[in-house]
């Protein structure tokens, strides 16, 4: 090996360019496939709130003559399904991380944990009292609402302004879903929000490709 390859360049310009192309070589290794992350998602929330419009449609309609608890059940698996594909991708890719990087996503995922337990505790003590379809409007509505939250949270944590923007888009889906009502709300969700994520996972991948 020639010695010189291993001393920094004389020139300070080239030195401060290979420094940017070194870090822009790390951020490149490290950041995750945008289709891992947003697709899972994107599936399940197309699919979960699929079930829910054709099972309790505007108006108490039902379109498809499906049992009241499979919508949800289908939502609730499919969201499990999505965090472990989602939650494999990250520790992939942020595996050797450490410092105040690690914390903070130690401590974001411990965030995403415990406000769905809190979502769980507070809509599983009061949906006995509720009919079938303001029972599934007030899952919905609670879990998404959380997941806007938690992504503009994210956002601002690590500055990742589309990150921010899609926390921002959810949570006002959400909240035009939920002043529509239960079947409105389950259209919004799946088409505008599964739809979106999927389509932000796409567009995520496509830029990725393209700055390799």
């Amino acid at each position: 090996m020639n010695v010189e390859d291993e001393l920094p360049p004389a020139d300070p310009a080239a030195a401060l360019r290979l420094i940017r192309e070194q870090q822009a070589t790390a951020a490149r290794r490290l950041e995750p496939d945008p289709r891992a992350y947003y697709w899972p998602w994107g599936l399940a929330w197309l699919i979960g709130f699929g079930l829910f419009f054709l099972r309790f449609s505007p108006n108490g309609r039902v379109l498809v003559d499906l049992p009241a608890w499979l919508p949800l059940t289908v939502l609730f698996v499919l969201l499990g399904a999505a965090g472990i594909v989602s939650g494999v991708a990250s520790a992939r890719a942020y595996g050797d991380v450490t410092g105040d990087s690690a914390r903070r996503g130690a401590w974001y995922g411990w965030s995403w944990f415990l406000g769905f337990l809190t979502v769980f505790a507070v809509a599983g003590r009061v949906s006995d009292s509720l009919p079938p379809e303001l029972t599934g409007l007030l899952w919905s509505a609670l879990s998404v609402g959380l997941t806007g939250v938690l992504h503009m949270a994210g956002g601002a944590v690590w500055l990742d302004r589309r990150l921010f923007l899609l926390g921002v888009w959810i949570t006002v889906l959400n909240v035009l879903g939920s002043v529509a009502g239960p079947g409105w709300h389950a259209l919004v969700v799946a088409v505008a929000g599964g739809g979106g994520m999927i389509l932000a996972g796409l567009l995520g991948w496509l830029r990725q490709r393209d700055r390799r």
